[in-house]
C-alpha cells in the first residue's frame, strides 16, 4: 500500500504555479460533446481524471490529445455518435455522469452506467434526473444504468430541493439545447460553475446568472468548437497558502484568482 511520510517543522519557502481546477475541468471535458466540434482546453491539471475522461471520449468516438508540457488538451467530438458509457468506462471516476447532459443534449439520449468514485446510494443524483424530466425526458434506470432519451428537450423552471454543483451543471448542459427558456432556481454558485458556463457560452451557448442562484438558460439550436483556459485550483492555493502561514514561511503563489479566496 502506497504512502507519503512528510517530516514536518521546517520553514516553507519557494514559488508554486497553481494547477487547473480539478472541478471545473472534468465538467468542462465533458461538455466539449454539446459542440460536435474541435476544442482546446487550456491550463487543465495533469491528473488521472483528466486522463480518464479523455479515454472516454476516445471510446465514444472522439479524437483527443493531451500535452502534459502545456497542460493542454485537443478534442474534436464530432465523430461521437452516441452517448453510450459502459460500465467498465463510468466506474472510473464519479464526474462521468456529466456526460449524461451533455449527450442529452446533442443526441436527446444517453445511456451512462452508475458513476463511479462513490457508493450511488451515498450521493444520489436524483436532482440530475428531476431536471432532465422537467426537460421532457424520460429517465429510466434498469441493471445499474441510467437511460434518458427525448423528442425533443423544452425549456422548463426548475428548482432544485437542495443546492447541488453536478445537478446544477448537468442540467444547464441538457438546457442549452433545449427549445425555449430554461430557469434552474436554487442554483450552485461556486466558481467551477461559472467556469462551466463561461465555457458553454464559449462554444455559442446563452447562460446567464452562473454564480448566483437563479441560472437563465435560452436554448440553441447548435454550438461550435473553442479555445478555453480552466480556471485556478482555489483549494490547492489555499493549502500552499495555509502550509506557508501554518509553518512561517515565505511563499509566492502564482497562477490565482484573488477573489476565489476570500472567505
Amino acid at each position: 500500500m502506497s504512502k507519503f511520510v512528510i517530516e514536518g517543522g521546517q520553514r516553507l519557502e519557494g514559488r508554486v504555479n497553481i494547477s487547473g481546477f480539478k472541478n471545473a475541468a472534468v465538467a468542462i471535458i465533458p461538455a466539449t460533446i454539446l459542440a460536435g466540434d474541435k476544442c482546446v482546453i487550456e491550463n487543465l491539471p495533469n491528473i488521472e481524471d483528466v486522463h480518464v475522461l479523455g479515454k472516454i471520449l476516445e471510446e465514444l468516438g472522439a479524437k483527443v490529445k493531451f500535452n502534459t508540457e502545456k497542460n493542454t488538451m485537443d478534442v474534436d467530438t464530432s465523430g461521437i455518435e452516441e452517448g453510450h458509457v459502459s460500465y467498465e468506462m463510468a466506474k472510473k471516476l464519479r464526474a462521468s455522469y456529466y456526460l449524461l447532459g451533455a449527450s442529452l443534449g446533442r443526441f436527446k439520449k444517453a445511456k451512462v452506467a452508475f458513476p463511479g468514485g462513490c457508493d450511488i446510494g451515498t450521493r444520489p443524483i436524483d436532482q440530475h434526473i428531476k431536471g432532465f424530466e422537467a426537460l421532457g425526458a424520460k429517465v429510466e434506470v434498469e441493471h445499474g444504468i441510467i437511460h434518458v432519451q427525448a423528442k425533443e428537450l423544452i425549456g422548463a423552471e426548475i428548482y432544485l430541493d437542495v443546492v447541488s454543483v453536478g445537478a446544477t451543471i448537468n442540467i444547464m448542459f441538457a438546457a442549452c439545447r433545449a427549445k425555449g427558456v430554461t430557469v434552474i432556481e436554487n442554483a450552485a454558485k461556486e466558481p467551477h460553475v461559472v467556469d462551466v458556463a463561461n465555457f458553454l457560452n464559449a462554444m455559442g451557448a446563452d447562460v446567464r446568472g452562473a454564480g448566483t442562484d437563479l441560472i437563465r438558460i435560452n436554448g440553441v439550436n447548435e454550438m461550435r468548437g473553442c479555445t478555453y483556459s480552466i480556471i485556478p485550483d482555489q483549494i490547492e492555493a489555499g493549502t500552499f497558502m495555509i502550509m506557508a502561514g501554518a509553518t512561517g514561511g515565505d511563499v509566492i503563489v502564482d497562477n490565482i484568482i484573488p477573489k476565489h479566496l476570500e472567505p
